[in-house]
């Protein structure tokens, strides 16, 4: 199987997705906002605020604004410490503020949201929860320790304690919800995202594999030919030259590499792929090849054709796309690794319906994972349950999401499901017991429309 490099699969950190750039427009819009909401309220309102130390709060950002902008380059991404520190300042100059211009009674102190939301989605979990934890406690120091706000004639603006409390919940709420929120949703976006990229690898080294076999099948069927005229002709001449030893031995040498030109071009390929462009072949065949690397491990694979309702006695020729090779490949696998003597592979077709059934004579599925199966379970580490069970498994628990992404890019519908009850004894329980994958595509999608020949072979293009 495929695994990703783990520099790739198991960071740490990823901090480096946030570009300086991204928080100094961020920063900015605070600024502007922050500026407009203080003239605001003094020379609309009238409201009697510490001017001073209100704008020194707002200077502060524009100094780190500007420091940031002339130091670092325009791509500059930030590491874990620094986008921390990043976003420590604003969260520290944020409450600042709040506390300069009445606390909680501040219809924007829900903003200091935006520090937690952002570090939710781009940072570790550690740093998330640090500034999670700072921004609750800010908040409730500020709901006790701050400057009141005066209005024109001096009165103390106050509201109802317990309008007060519900504010000051809200906020601790929407720190808590946001932040889980957006970290899952931002987990989940990034696991699907290295999950993608482990099956563009898949895709394209099985694309590679294919191609290396056409050029390596299109090489054996022009050289055949040469191949056998040279054969053919250095054994005449071996009859010819009996009575001289030395070009005797000569055309012996001939016929003898010719022979090893032809195993060696046997060797490179695969039986039953003689035809140039390998584009289509009959089902059968298909389904064999992608087993074929898992018929040597311990477990007995096997293969049933068959027509099913509607469908004509011909197994069908199908296309012999990359996708369906390695996603077939990958259901196999799994379902090797998991059965205890056998798998069986069914094949079925209808006039509009081609169908693989994998069933093996393993547990099935668990339970609590069978309505995600698909999903992109990416994991760092093997236990040694797992170890002990699939010993030769190097793959990181993508197999099932690779093989499920590629078939459905062909047109197939997959349904996974568990042959028996699992709460039946050993005995009561049927030969197939195990898992069931079933694929199915529409006929029109896979069967391929020339099941003759494919005629003179054409160069390959790069």
């Amino acid at each position: 199987m495929y695994s990703l490099t783990p520099s790739l699969m198991n960071r740490d950190t990823r901090s480096d997705w946030v570009r300086l750039r991204t928080l100094i427009l961020l920063r900015w819009m605070a600024i502007v906002g922050q500026l407009a909401a203080i003239t605001v309220a003094d020379r609309y309102y009238q409201m009697q605020l510490p001017l001073g130390l209100c704008y020194l709060a707002v200077g502060a950002s524009i100094i780190a604004n500007l420091v940031s902008i002339f130091v670092f380059p325009e791509n500059k991404r930030l590491r874990e410490l620094e986008a921390m520190l990043t976003l420590l300042f604003d969260l520290s100059q944020f409450t600042f503020l709040l506390y300069l211009t009445g606390g909680l009674t501040n219809p924007f102190a829900l903003l200091i949201l935006a520090p937690v939301t952002i570090s939710a989605s781009a940072l570790d979990l550690r740093t998330t929860i640090l500034l999670g934890a700072l921004s609750i406690l800010f908040v409730t120091l500020t709901a006790f320790v701050h400057v009141p706000l005066r209005l024109a004639d001096g009165t103390i603006l106050t509201v109802p304690v317990l309008f007060e409390f519900g504010f000051w919940l809200s906020i601790i709420i929407g720190i808590l919800f946001l932040g889980l929120y957006s970290r899952r949703v931002s987990t989940e976006i990034r696991s699907m995202s290295d999950a993608l990229l482990a099956t563009q690898m898949a895709l394209a080294r099985e694309q590679k594999l294919t191609d290396l076999g056409g050029v390596v099948a299109a090489a054996a069927h022009e050289l055949g030919t040469p191949l056998a005229t040279i054969k053919l002709v250095s054994a005449e001449m071996m009859e010819e030259l009996a009575d001289q030893p030395l070009l005797y031995d000569d055309a012996k040498l001939i016929r003898d590499q010719a022979d090893r030109c032809r195993d060696i071009l046997r060797s490179m390929g695969r039986a039953g792929k003689d035809d140039l462009h390998l584009r289509s072949v009959p089902l059968a065949s298909m389904v064999k090849e992608a087993a074929e690397p898992h018929k040597g491990r311990g477990k007995a694979l096997e293969f049933a054709f068959y027509p099913g309702a509607n469908g004509g006695e011909r197994q069908p020729t199908v296309f012999r796309h990359p996708e369906v090779i390695h996603g077939l490949r990958n259901l196999v696998q799994n379902a090797v690794d998991f059965a205890r003597t056998s798998v069986w592979i069914d094949g079925e077709w209808t006039d509009s319906t081609i169908t693989i059934r994998i069933v093996d004579d393993g547990e099935g599925y668990p339970p609590h994972v069978i309505g995600r199966i698909g999903d992109p379970f990416v994991r760092s580490r093997r236990s040694a349950q797992d170890l002990a069970r699939r010993p030769e498994y190097e793959g990181m628990g993508l197999g099932l999401f690779i093989a499920k992404t590629l078939l459905e890019r062909t047109g197939a519908e997959l349904t996974f499901a568990n042959a028996s009850d699992p709460f039946l004894t050993p005995e009561e329980r049927p030969e197939r017991s195990g898992a069931i994958v079933e694929v199915v595509w529409p006929a029109a999608r896979l069967v391929s429309p020339n099941e003759g020949p494919l005629g003179k072979n054409q160069p390959i293009e790069a």
